[in-house]
C-alpha cells in the first residue's frame, strides 16, 4: 500500500517551501529569522505560550488577490493543507483605510495547530466599493481580474481532491506542494506602468493587488516571544524597523492578543512596459517583513475591555484601569480564556487585529490614505464572503471556547 501523506504533513512541506523561496526573494527575511531564534532560545516564558519547538517553527504568510472567484479557489487550496477561513476583517474602517476585506486560513483544531501552526492572512480588493473606487475604474478593474488566472486549474482539483480525502499519496505530495509554493512567487513579468500608477492613486495595496497579473507572498512572519527585544535588536543590526509596534503596549501582567511589527518594505527590482511598449527596469516598495509575538486569547468581554483601552490617547496610561496584573484575576473575571479555567494554561491568541494589519500596511507605504467618506453600500461581511467562497468561515471565540473547556 502506497505511503500516505496527511494534510499536516503536506501543510508543514508547504510553510517550509513558501519560506524557502521568500528567503530567497527578500534575504532580510533570514536575518528576521535569526534574531528571532536567538531571542526565543534565551526567553524563559517559552513553555507557558507553546513549546519552544511550536514557537520557533510558526510562521504566518499574507497574500492578497483580486475577487471572491479569486478567493474562493485559495480557499479550496489551502483546504489540501488542512487550513480553513477563520474570522473576517473589514480594513477599510481603519485610521487610515484599506480597500479590502480579509480572513485567515489557518488549522481549527488544537492537534493540529501544535503539529505546524501555519497560517495565511488573506486580502480581497473591495472594488465594488464606490469610496474607493469610481465607476468606471471599478469596471475596468473588474474586467482585468476576470481576464487574469492566478492559479492553475488541475492545481485546485488536485486541492479539492487533497482535501476531501485528508491527504494524498506520497508520490504525488512533493509535486503538489512544489506547484503550490510556486503559485506565490515574485512574477516577473513587465508591469503596466500606468495603470499601476492609476491604481495607486487609490491605494499602494489596490496596485499591488490588481496592477500585476499573479499573486505574491507579501510578507511571512514568524514568531517571537519578546518583540521590543527583537525591535531593538534589528534596529542594532542596521535594518530599519517601522517607528512603533502594532497592537496592545508592552505591559507587566498578561499580555493579550497580538503584538506585530516589521522592517520597512524594501525596494525590489520590477520591470515596467510604458504605453509605448518599452521596457525598463524599476522599482517597487511592496513587500516587508514582519514579526509577531502571541499572547492570551481574549473573551468577548476582554475584548470590548481591550477595545476601550486602546481608544485611549496613551493605551499603556490607562491599561491597568481595564485589566487586572495577574492571569488569576483575569480568569476569575471572565476577561480571558484558559483551559479548564487554570491561569497557568492560557489560550494562545491564534488570529489578528484589523487595526493592526491596517497599522503595519501604513507604515510601510510613503503615503497615508485618506478617511472614507459616505455610507459602505455594498454587500461585504463575513455571510457575504462565506457565501461566495463556498466554505463556512469559522468564529474565532467559538474555536477558542472549545479549547478552553476541552
Amino acid at each position: 500500500m502506497a505511503e500516505f501523506v496527511e494534510s499536516c504533513e503536506l501543510r508543514a512541506q508547504f510553510a517550509a517551501g513558501l519560506s524557502r523561496m521568500y528567503g530567497a526573494e527578500v534575504p532580510a527575511y533570514h536575518t528576521l529569522v535569526e534574531v528571532s531564534s536567538l531571542i526565543n532560545t534565551a526567553f524563559p516564558g517559552a513553555l507557558r505560550l507553546g513549546s519552544l519547538e511550536r514557537v520557533t517553527a510558526e510562521r504566518h504568510g499574507a497574500i492578497r488577490v483580486g475577487s471572491a472567484a479569486e478567493l474562493a479557489q485559495v480557499a479550496d487550496l489551502f483546504s489540501a493543507f488542512g487550513m480553513y477561513p477563520v474570522g473576517f476583517y473589514d480594513l477599510r474602517d481603519a485610521a487610515s483605510p484599506i480597500p479590502v476585506v480579509s480572513t485567515a486560513f489557518r488549522p481549527i483544531g488544537q492537534e493540529e495547530l501544535a503539529r505546524n501552526p501555519f497560517r495565511v492572512f488573506t486580502s480581497m480588493l473591495t472594488v465594488a466599493d464606490g469610496r474607493f473606487f469610481s465607476a468606471d475604474l471599478s469596471t475596468r478593474v473588474q474586467r482585468f481580474l476576470d481576464s487574469r488566472q492566478l492559479f492553475d486549474p488541475a492545481l485546485i482539483a488536485a486541492a479539492q481532491r487533497i482535501a476531501a480525502a485528508g491527504g494524498c499519496p506520497a508520490r504525488d505530495a512533493s509535486g503538489f506542494v512544489a506547484a503550490a509554493v510556486s503559485a506565490f512567487a515574485l512574477s516577473r513579468e513587465p508591469i503596466d506602468r500606468a495603470w499601476y500608477d492609476e491604481l495607486s492613486a487609490v491605494s499602494a495595496v489596490a496596485a499591488d493587488i490588481a496592477g500585476v497579473t499573479s499573486t505574491h507572498i507579501n510578507h511571512l512572519t514568524p514568531r517571537v516571544l519578546d518583540i521590543d527585544a527583537l525591535q531593538q535588536a534589528m534596529t542594532e543590526r542596521g535594518i530599519t524597523m517601522i517607528d512603533r509596534i502594532q497592537g496592545p503596549p508592552r505591559v507587566d501582567g498578561p499580555q493579550v492578543l497580538l503584538r506585530q511589527t516589521s522592517f520597512r518594505a524594501l525596494a525590489e527590482p520590477r520591470r515596467f512596459r510604458s504605453p509605448s511598449g518599452e521596457v525598463t527596469d524599476g522599482t517597487l516598495r511592496v513587500r516587508f517583513g514582519e514579526v509577531e509575538q502571541r499572547g492570551v486569547a481574549l473573551t468577548r468581554a476582554g475584548r470590548e475591555r481591550y477595545d476601550a483601552a486602546m481608544s485611549a490617547p496613551d493605551p499603556a496610561a490607562v491599561w491597568q484601569r481595564h485589566f487586572p496584573a495577574t492571569d488569576a484575576e483575569m480568569a476569575a473575571s471572565g476577561l480571558a480564556y484558559y483551559i479548564g479555567g487554570d491561569p497557568s494554561r492560557p489560550v494562545v491568541y491564534e488570529d489578528f487585529l484589523p487595526a493592526s494589519a491596517a497599522g503595519i500596511f501604513r507604515s510601510n507605504l510613503d503615503t497615508a490614505s485618506a478617511a472614507v467618506q459616505g455610507g459602505d453600500t455594498t454587500e461585504y461581511c463575513q455571510d457575504w464572503m462565506a457565501g461566495r467562497i463556498g466554505h463556512h468561515i469559522h468564529d474565532p471565540y467559538d474555536l477558542y471556547e472549545k479549547v478552553a473547556h476541552s
